[in-house]
């Protein structure tokens, strides 16, 4: 079976996770996935199989290399994002793409266009999976999965290639941010891991935003409009006045690469009450701090104008994995030789967000974030070159070889 056969299996599944259920997993699909995939790694004969109540996979292909290797694990997760629907989806393969856009949809004329997606020039030649435009395709992260479980078959058909202990995880709810909550470091058992989670073919990253939530809540008082003069303080303007008081620029649509962000990304409100819900993101920790001050200052000028009208409720979400992976920088360098040995040219470079491993290398695994292949993750534009999958597998198999001899 190939990458390709498995993936395309594996999108059959409706796992899209839902942070509203209060549940692990959040959503019943994922745990129905989850058993296909255990009853899968049974029958390829791997061994410490263990899939826990709350949807976490675990599996061991055991050493052949005849003496004491570091354990490396690899990671992906189970769910699809809830930003568009995972059900029902219907991929097609575009062979040998030849630079142009590509029809998803004649009915409702949805088209990837290189136009608006020029990356799409970099694959010409090669075989997209794309979606028929109704869905996501859930190469995020499927594809991981499809990677490490061919990646795990190759070196089962060639015993040749010598490695240590390999552990596999496959965990739900990454794209809720809870996909490491319950992770069972220990009981996983890896002196590090790569999760395989990654976009573009090459990618390799031990960087990541620090992230925190604000809550911003504005009282208002309602009066009937026609006495409200002095009297009324109608929270929907309070708010777009504070709104308009952060940085214009320092949003995700106008920044890049280490540059941190405001951004609003949910308004509910009323004359009595609005509440605006923010992510703040920056790399650097001095910078993250200085953000979540300078909302506090903005609700303290508020309250100034408007006496008691606004609060915030500030929370970290995780912090930059580039602290815990410093001290460990050989599992970087192993991945850049065994890019470059399946023919990939690593590029380094800062995650804009975060990823399971971000939460697990606090928990005490080391865990850089290696490329799945795809693009457009999140939405019906969604695609992956089955070639990127499959130089994904060689990675995971080089760098299982490289871990022994080292």
């Amino acid at each position: 079976m190939t990458v390709t056969d498995r993936f395309l299996s594996y999108v059959a599944f409706d796992t899209q996770s839902d942070e509203l259920t209060n549940m692990t997993p959040s959503t019943p699909g994922q745990m129905v996935f989850a058993r296909f995939l255990k009853e899968q790694l049974e029958k390829m004969g791997l061994e410490e199989i263990s899939l826990d109540d709350n949807g976490y996979l675990m599996a061991t292909l055991p050493s052949n290399c005849g003496y004491d290797a570091p354990v490396v694990g690899f990671i992906a997760h189970l769910d699809t994002a809830p930003d568009m629907s995972g059900k029902h989806v219907n991929p097609r393969i575009v062979k040998n793409y030849d630079g142009k856009s590509i029809l998803l949809n004649e009915k409702e004329n949805i088209v990837l266009s290189p136009e608006e997606f020029p990356e799409m020039l970099n694959y010409i030649g090669q075989d997209l999976i794309v979606t028929d435009g109704t869905t996501l395709l859930g190469a995020d992260d499927k594809a991981g999965i499809a990677e490490i479980v061919t990646a795990v078959a190759y070196l089962q058909e060639h015993p040749e290639i010598k490695h240590g202990k390999i552990r596999i995880a496959f965990n739900p709810d990454e794209e809720i941010g809870k996909g490491a909550h319950k992770f069972d470091v220990e009981r996983f058992g890896a002196e590090f891991a790569y999760t395989m989670d990654g976009g573009a073919v090459g990618e390799l990253e031990y960087e990541n935003f620090n992230a925190a939530s604000a809550k911003v809540t504005i009282k208002g008082r309602n009066v009937h409009p026609g006495t409200a003069k002095h009297k009324m303080v109608n929270s929907i303007r309070v708010a777009t006045q504070f709104i308009v008081m952060l940085p214009r620029w320092e949003t995700p649509e106008h920044t890049e690469g280490y540059e941190g962000f405001y951004h609003l990304v949910g308004i509910e409100g009323s004359v009595e009450e609005t509440v605006l819900t923010y992510i703040i993101r920056d790399h650097d920790r001095e910078r993250f701090e200085s953000r979540k001050r300078e909302i506090e200052h903005l609700v303290r000028k508020t309250n100034i104008e408007f006496p008691g009208c606004a609060s915030v409720e500030i929370k970290d979400q995780y912090y930059n994995m580039r602290e815990k992976i410093e001290p460990v920088m050989h599992i970087i360098e192993v991945a850049e030789k065994a890019m470059l040995e399946a023919g990939v040219e690593p590029k380094v470079q800062p995650i804009r967000g975060g990823t399971d491993g971000v939460q697990l290398s606090f928990k005490g695994l080391p865990c850089p974030n290696i490329f799945a292949g795809g693009e457009n993750f999140h939405g019906r534009y969604e695609y992956v070159s089955i070639q990127s999958m499959e130089k994904a597998a060689s990675v995971i198999v080089n760098i299982c070889r490289l871990v022994a001899e080292k």
